[in-house]
């Protein structure tokens, strides 16, 4: 609902013309603003600005939805669309797959196999219907350089030989994924906020945030996001009270100095619906799913060969306590116990 034209709101005829002439478009244009900023854009006073908020309010805010309701909804939209990744474990833990309308972020040190990832989605977003895929576009937002033609047409020629043996079908493929390589976030919400009203101004990071998720919202699309890693202080290791008890001492404190954590912060963090870390550690590599609504924390085990990635094993294995929030590189393999 945050991008709910204002002009289909209904509102007030006065109120309407107020908003459209200083290019207040949408529902989030007119609620992201604080109300002082919002006076000063409409030119108006403190009730002028509170009425607005409230019309605005009242028009985007969704309908009331029972439970069943909207179980009902989920079983007629075949569990809300997902974008299966074809790792067998993984979609099953995932409900189907990556799901659409939803932020999905991918975080792991460099060289864990996040991009050979996210190659794999964007290949198996753009491929036919028939053959498991959405048959849709993709845009892929390179920010490192790191997107690699080659990578990708090698992935799909060893996933998806059929396909690739089709003349002129691989070409399509190739055709409907749209790469766009920035330099910096600046560099992006440049790009995607020329567009946007005079008053509108955020910090960069949450703003596309904001922008991401209402993307996904509104098309109905699956967004996946990636997050590097950082080394971890101690003063890091404690953001929730069941990770450490600073009463056990030194040595448990120690395990977790030598961790890493997500670059992105907390704000981040609660942004995202699913979370998968992918992680390394005892000569093993691991793909967690530390945050989901809709699956407990499962970790697989999984090698990158030159069909992408795959699972060592379809069965996943419980990860509890401290593990599901930190991010190993190596040290003790604590999800054999």
């Amino acid at each position: 609902m945050a991008n709910m034209p204002v002009s289909e709101m209904r509102l007030p005829p006065h109120l309407a013309h107020l908003l459209a002439a200083r290019r207040l478009d949408t529902a989030k244009d007119v609620l992201s603003l604080p109300e002082v900023e919002l006076m000063a854009v409409l030119d108006a006073g403190l009730p002028t600005a509170r009425a607005a908020v409230a019309h605005v309010s009242e028009a985007a805010c969704p309908p009331c939805q029972t439970a069943l309701a909207l179980l009902e909804e989920r079983v007629r939209l075949g569990g809300g669309g997902r974008l299966p990744t074809t790792l067998c474990g993984l979609d099953e833990a995932l409900g189907g797959g990556i799901p659409m309308g939803k932020l999905t972020e991918v975080v792991g040190p460099s060289g864990i196999g996040k991009t050979q990832f996210c190659l794999k989605l964007a290949l198996l977003a753009a491929l036919p219907e028939y053959y498991g895929g959405l048959d849709g576009r993709v845009v892929y937002i390179d920010t490192e350089s790191k997107f690699s033609s080659r990578r990708m047409i090698e992935i799909g020629q060893k996933s998806f030989p059929q396909i690739f043996r089709q003349e002129g079908l691989a070409q399509k493929m190739a055709g409907r994924i749209l790469v766009m390589r920035l330099a910096s976030l600046a560099d992006f919400t440049k790009r995607e906020n020329e567009k946007a009203t005079t008053g509108f101004r955020q910090h960069p990071l949450r703003w596309a945030l904001s922008f991401l998720k209402s993307i996904a919202e509104f098309s109905r699309i699956p967004v996946v996001v990636t997050n590097q890693v950082r080394s971890q202080s101690s003063d890091d290791g404690y953001h929730f009270s069941f990770e450490v008890d600073r009463k056990d001492g030194n040595n448990r404190a120690e395990r977790f100095d030598s961790h890493l954590i997500a670059a992105l912060g907390i704000q981040w963090a609660h942004a995202v619906t699913v979370r998968l870390v992918f992680e390394s550690h005892s000569g093993h590599r691991f793909i967690k799913m530390a945050k989901s609504p809709m699956s407990p924390a499962v970790a697989f085990p999984f090698v990158v060969e030159s069909s992408g990635i795959t699972l060592l094993s379809d069965e996943g294995i419980d990860v509890t306590g401290p593990e599901i929030t930190s991010i190993r590189c190596q040290g003790q393999n604590v999800l054999s116990r």
